[in-house]
């Protein structure tokens, strides 16, 4: 059987190749496949991110390396769910870069029970929690949660400088640490209720 191309109802049955809706409709597939791309390749690159948890933590000073060395100390109490960890991660590394050569970076991470003693010495129950120590690893300040730069940075260089620390017992947004081990009676927060930030 024949067709008639002057036939209105034989050419809307199959689209004629070129047409201009073809041509919109493959464009918009080739878009749509564009930004998918750029969005996949960003977020993987994002996950591999120097200034990542896991990653600063893998070159952070050891604290017993920090402890010995006669050079001040900034310690950070983390956990990798932490967001307000995660958000402070690209400017604390940032401030390492600046400042490694002068300060000892170290990252203990809450998750990890042998850090325990340390957390019930410093009192952590909230992250971030950062401990400024002297030349002698003696504590001078803490700050708990998330820190502006700028008052990281202040406090940072006037710690570098052997100076007081300007932003003393500062307290941002933290996340809740809960306790690895049921406390013990010598735990000084131990009242037989829960530990919870402030």
């Amino acid at each position: 059987m024949m067709t008639d191309p002057s036939n209105p109802s034989n050419s809307a049955a199959s689209p004629v190749p070129g047409s201009l809706a073809t041509r919109v409709r493959n464009l918009v597939i080739v878009l749509v496949a564009v930004a998918l791309s750029t969005a996949l390749f960003l977020g993987l690159r994002s996950g591999t991110d120097t200034s990542s948890l896991a990653a600063m933590a893998k070159t952070a000073t050891p604290l017993e390396t920090a402890l010995a060395n006669g050079k001040p100390s900034l310690m950070e109490f983390y956990a990798d769910w932490c967001t307000a960890c995660q958000a402070m991660a690209k400017d604390l590394h940032e401030l390492r870069q600046e400042y490694d050569d002068r300060i000892n970076f170290v990252m203990l991470n809450v998750d990890n029970s042998k850090w325990l003693p340390e957390m019930l010495h410093y009192r952590v129950d909230g992250i971030p929690h950062f401990v400024f120590l002297d030349y002698q690893g003696e504590p001078l300040a803490s700050a708990i949660g998330e820190q502006p730069r700028p008052i990281m940075a202040a406090n940072l260089e006037a710690l570098a400088s052997g100076q007081p620390l300007p932003y003393l017992q500062r307290r941002g947004r933290s996340s809740e640490v809960e306790a690895p081990l049921a406390p013990q009676a010598s735990d000084p927060r131990s009242h037989g209720a829960q530990v919870v930030a402030q």
